[in-house]
C-alpha cells in the first residue's frame, strides 16, 4: 500500500486484491481517518473509497413549518415611496437640516 499527497489530501492507494482481502478494515480505516483510497488494478486507479458525509439541508423550504404568509404578497403596495428622503438616509444625511444652506443678504446701510 502506498501513500503519497495529492492536492494537499493524504490518498492511499492499494491493489485490488489486498483490498479484497481487507476491504472491511479498510472501510473503518477510511470512515475514522477520512483519508480517500484508491484501488488499482494493474496500476491502474479503478475505484475510490472515500468517507460518507452527510450532506447540508437544503435552503429551499427549510421555514415552511414557521412562516406564515398572510394577506396578498404579490400585489403592488398602495405606499407613497420618498426616495430622495430614502437615498439621503442611506448616505447618513441629517434630514433636520437643510443641505444647501443660502447666503444671507447683507442690507446696505
Amino acid at each position: 500500500m502506498d501513500t503519497h499527497e495529492d492536492n494537499l489530501t493524504d490518498v492511499r492507494t492499494i491493489k485490488a486484491a489486498e483490498f479484497k482481502a481487507k476491504c472491511l478494515k479498510l472501510m473503518d480505516e477510511v470512515a475514522d481517518s477520512g483519508v480517500e483510497i484508491v484501488i488499482t488494478k494493474n496500476g491502474h486507479p479503478v475505484s475510490r473509497l472515500v468517507p460518507y458525509h452527510k450532506e447540508a439541508p437544503s435552503m429551499f423550504g427549510r421555514d415552511r413549518d414557521r412562516i406564515r404568509i398572510l394577506g396578498d404578497i404579490i400585489s403592488p403596495l398602495e405606499v407613497d415611496w420618498d426616495e430622495e428622503r430614502e437615498l439621503a438616509l442611506i448616505q447618513g444625511k441629517d434630514l433636520d437640516k437643510p443641505s444647501i444652506v443660502p447666503n444671507r443678504i447683507r442690507s446696505k446701510d
